[in-house]
């Protein structure tokens, strides 16, 4: 039954569907750390279970590092939204990149291919070797020549991060081999992709980001079939990085408004990337072909004087929130990222992120418009182009206030 239903349905029912039969209408939240047993021996026997295949264990609830109820129907619901087996969660995004390398090297895999632009403290953790893992950069088209007999993993983001670039993830999956692919859902979700169905074993998602969506939660997941899902919990159980019960409860009900919210913020998205797109103020506009609610620019100007004096968008990292946010990602999420490889993946000294909120377009145009500054002298030759908003939806909306006409379409970046 379950895999007929509409994405709409499923992030609204998904994780929940027992609970009508419990006489409740909200999921409880369970705070326990750990659980009762007058069974010693069974207890055993399942935590034995446990540690040979890490499949979740049978019956009551053991441990809070093993396992906990509230976070169990979050992985639940986000699995059927990502079309996997599984899923694992973690107290952040890069706790759940952690376990899944070091699954990998637990078997002697400490090699990973992987293309930028990713996040910056993703990048980090790859070059910096961290985990005793080695990395080779490359192009997507250099992904199969990378290839050695010890790599564990190909790691990519589509969109990426801050650029918005964009992978074919079939083609991706096809030059990976037998080598499991981890694609970073986190900008698109499973609203505008699911990158399982194009060949990825493993789709990982702050979800801090758009699966809370309201900026009060921080977490991580990882989708995946359930072979590798057990070695995700076996790690987890030993290393720690377990989500708090208010959390997932949390997560799972920010999914159950994904599809809304991802819609309508890239709706504005769309907009915006258009009116920047024709403004003489911006030299470059990067807008996902799948849309989407993020938007990367670059200015003519000085950055920094945009992030000083917007009033009604907030000034801050991270993204995917109610509000909308601006952050210059040279400086704060990419700048552990040494500059000429920051650079070299398109990430600019002037590039800012836009990550659009809930609030009217007009607002937020207004609000862009003044901390952009003083228009110059039309006929300046700024060079503009941007992503096709494909599939976005226009609000029809007044053009700028200098009447530049909004473009119908904008070049791929």
């Amino acid at each position: 039954m379950h895999s007929t239903r509409a994405l709409d349905t499923e992030a609204v029912h998904a994780g929940r569907d027992d609970l009508a039969r419990q006489g409740l209408h909200a999921p409880p939240i369970d705070l326990s750390t750990t659980y009762p047993s007058y069974d010693s021996r069974g207890e055993a026997a399942r935590i034995d279970a446990f540690a040979a295949t890490g499949a979740e264990p049978e019956g009551p609830p053991v441990y809070g590092r093993l396992g906990n109820p509230t976070v169990a129907r979050f992985e639940t619901a986000l699995a059927r939204l990502e079309g996997t087996e599984a899923a694992v969660a973690f107290a952040s995004g890069m706790a759940a990149l952690t376990a899944v390398l070091l699954v990998r090297a637990s078997t002697g895999l400490r090699h990973v291919v992987a293309v930028r632009p990713l996040y910056g403290c993703s990048d980090h953790l790859l070059t910096a070797g961290l985990l005793g893992s080695e990395v080779t950069w490359t192009d997507p088209a250099g992904i199969t020549d990378a290839l050695r007999p010890d790599t564990g993993l190909v790691i990519v983001e589509s969109p990426a991060n801050p650029t918005l670039a964009e992978l074919d993830l079939r083609a991706v999956a096809h030059a990976c081999g037998s080598v499991p692919l981890l694609a970073d859902n986190t900008f698109a979700t499973p609203v505008l992709q699911r990158p399982a169905e194009q060949g990825a074993r493993l789709v990982l998602h702050s979800a801090t980001k758009y699966l809370g969506g309201h900026g009060d939660v921080m977490a991580g997941v990882v989708a995946c079939d359930e072979e590798f899902a057990g070695r995700l919990r076996q790690v987890r159980f030993a290393t720690g990085g377990v989500l708090h019960p208010l959390a997932g409860y949390l997560l799972l009900r920010g999914l159950a408004t994904l599809p809304v919210r991802v819609r309508a913020a890239s709706a504005t998205a769309a907009e915006l990337a258009g009116r920047l797109a024709a403004d003489p103020r911006v030299t470059r506009v990067h807008y996902p072909r799948i849309g989407g609610a993020m938007i990367a620019f670059e200015v003519a100007d000085d950055p920094h004087e945009v992030i000083a004096n917007v009033e009604l968008i907030t000034p801050a990292v991270s993204l995917g929130s109610v509000d909308t946010l601006i952050q210059h990602p040279a400086s704060i999420s990419h700048r552990i990222v040494e500059a000429e490889d920051r650079r070299g993946a398109g990430v600019s000294d002037r590039l800012l992120r836009l990550s659009v909120g809930l609030e009217d377009v007009e607002d937020l145009w207004s609000d862009l418009n003044q901390a952009l500054g003083q228009r110059p002298v039309r006929g300046a030759g700024l060079c503009r182009s941007a992503a096709a908003p494909h599939g976005a939806t226009s609000h029809n909306s007044p053009a700028p206030a200098d009447d530049s006409p909004v473009p119908t379409a904008l070049l791929p970046s």
